[in-house]
């Protein structure tokens, strides 16, 4: 197994409050990309925001594969983002890309 840093980019829809994006990384926290070395290395939060609505969640996943850890990524997005009672419509994602492969050496 490898350790790969995900990057899902997404939009949110419809106003988001604080507590809300708070409560994305909190249920994010688990697969913070600051667990990895490239992670502390690059400084990576788990979800950044952007002015324009626009947002990236980034997270390690273990997976034998990119595609397995791309899969894995969007649906642990999917399930941050649920949780925090935001539904598809209302923060679409796109497609999730291997931003880093932590290695361990």
């Amino acid at each position: 197994m490898t350790t790969y840093v995900i990057s899902v980019p997404g939009t949110f829809t419809t106003g988001v409050e604080p507590e809300t994006r708070s409560r994305i990384s909190r249920t994010l926290r688990p697969a913070d990309p600051h667990r990895t070395r490239l992670g502390d290395q690059e400084d990576l939060d788990a979800l950044t925001l952007n002015d324009d609505d626009t947002f990236t969640i980034r997270l390690t996943v273990e997976a034998d594969n990119a595609k397995e850890a791309e899969a894995s990524a969007r649906g642990l997005a999917h399930s941050a983002l649920r949780e925090a009672g935001l539904g598809e419509d209302a923060a679409p994602l796109g497609p999730a890309a291997v931003t880093g492969i932590d290695s361990g050496a």
